[in-house]
């Protein structure tokens, strides 16, 4: 299947998004849950014990510093953890990365002694911002991206965060499950906001400015 950058567009307006059987699969198929999982970005939770060490600034967080290299994080199985398999094969990354060099794909990423430990990265379009995957290898690393993404978002005036499923992982902090007919009406809402700006918050904010941000009504 050729799939351009112009149609992955396209199908996230409509709500699809594009998968793989596997890393080494040939194909990718297009999937519209019935039930789609969502943060409300005004109920978005951060448990107390993930909340002190966001304090401690642990990792410095960067935004679209390392977009492939996110990427190819994510798409590696990790038997001994816990992700035993990945949907992401040789043309999401491909068509992703195009999408980030189109302005549409957006990283954040959390860094150690300069080592990328951990990190997500999803699709933008005008107030939607649509999770797609993220990785650590190291603790909490991808939770913390996650709240710093959480900030970007209330910040520059995102009123929706697509994380297509809900796992036990993004329900701790507020992710919710809902129909498609109704997740397509909130996507329609949130493709008619245009000054939505993914940029608005300094990259210098610290721990105590993000925990602040992030209980703040958009």
């Amino acid at each position: 299947m050729n799939i351009s950058p112009e149609l992955l567009l396209s199908a996230y307006m409509q709500g699809i998004f594009p998968m793989a059987e596997g890393p080494d699969a040939e194909e990718v198929f297009w999937v519209d849950p019935e039930e789609r999982g969502i943060f409300p970005l005004d109920d978005f939770h951060v448990p107390k014990k993930l909340a002190r060490k966001i304090r401690k600034n642990p990792f410095k967080v960067t935004v679209n510093k390392a977009f492939r290299d996110v990427m190819r994080h994510c798409a590696m199985p990790t038997p001994h953890k816990d992700r035993k398999s990945t949907w992401i094969n040789r043309t999401i990354l491909t068509k992703y990365a195009e999408l980030h060099d189109m302005g549409y794909a957006h990283s954040i990423e959390c860094w150690l002694d300069d080592e990328l430990v951990g990190g997500l990265y999803g699709v933008s379009l005008n107030g939607a911002f649509c999770g797609e995957s993220m990785f650590h290898n190291v603790t909490d690393a991808s939770k913390i991206a996650l709240v710093y993404l959480v900030v970007r978002l209330k910040v520059g005036g995102y009123k929706l965060l697509d994380t297509q499923f809900v796992t036990d992982h993004l329900s701790q902090f507020g992710a919710i499950e809902i129909p498609r007919m109704e997740y397509r009406s909130r996507l329609k809402e949130a493709l008619l906001v245009e000054d939505s700006d993914f940029y608005s918050l300094s990259e210098d904010a610290d721990g105590s400015t993000i925990l602040q941000s992030v209980t703040q009504t958009s």
